[in-house]
């Protein structure tokens, strides 16, 4: 859910959202009117905080930064769990204005008990990220807050010296808000997005 912070191009289960058994359609369509069942491995207990996160997201947003101009971008993020207690995470953007590739992430986000929840993250610009923070249900969702505990930047990378993400799913809905402190600018808003479970 991060942009590059500088340089004017350079912006930045599924429904059954529980253990068991997934059934999805077969990659080549009902054309034999026959649906393939396809198991996935029974969600690990401690998951219980994110199992709303799980599943594959698409929607736009929208960033700006002082050292940047303002941008659009398409977006599609996905949760999925192997049976482990953490959710491995994807997330890839376009410039909705150049329809070029704009940004990529990966990591995990973990829960660790008591309300708490860590997040892993690796980027493509040479940032890499470590946040903590609180996950706590809501009506039909979940809110996390989570804040950059460490940032670790490779020789070749912009600055970046804190991140901070809100993240609120209600139901099929996942809006976001991502903040940060990069390029010698102070801490400050740089994304927003809503997005749709698409699977």
């Amino acid at each position: 859910m991060s942009e590059r912070p500088a340089g004017r191009q350079s912006e930045p289960g599924p429904s059954g959202r529980g253990s068991g058994h997934v059934t999805r359609r077969s990659p080549s369509g009902p054309a034999e009117g026959q649906e393939r069942a396809a198991t996935s491995p029974r969600a690990h207990p401690d998951l219980a905080p994110l199992v709303a996160l799980i599943g594959t997201w698409r929607g736009e947003g929208e960033g700006s930064y002082p050292t940047i101009e303002p941008f659009r971008y398409s977006e599609e993020i996905s949760f999925t769990q192997v049976g482990k207690p953490f959710l491995a995470y994807r997330q890839a953007t376009v410039n909705l204005a150049t329809g070029l590739p704009a940004h990529a992430e990966a990591g995990y986000w973990r829960p660790v008990g008591d309300g708490r929840v860590e997040l892993v993250m690796a980027h493509p610009t040479g940032v890499v990220e470590i946040e903590e923070g609180t996950v706590e249900a809501v009506a039909d969702g979940v809110r996390l807050r989570l804040s950059s505990t460490a940032v670790a930047c490779s020789g070749t990378a912009k600055s970046v010296q804190t991140l901070q993400r809100d993240v609120d799913v209600v139901g099929d809905t996942l809006r976001y808000d991502l903040a940060m402190g990069a390029v010698g600018q102070p801490h400050q808003h740089h994304l927003n997005a809503t997005l749709r479970r698409v699977e």
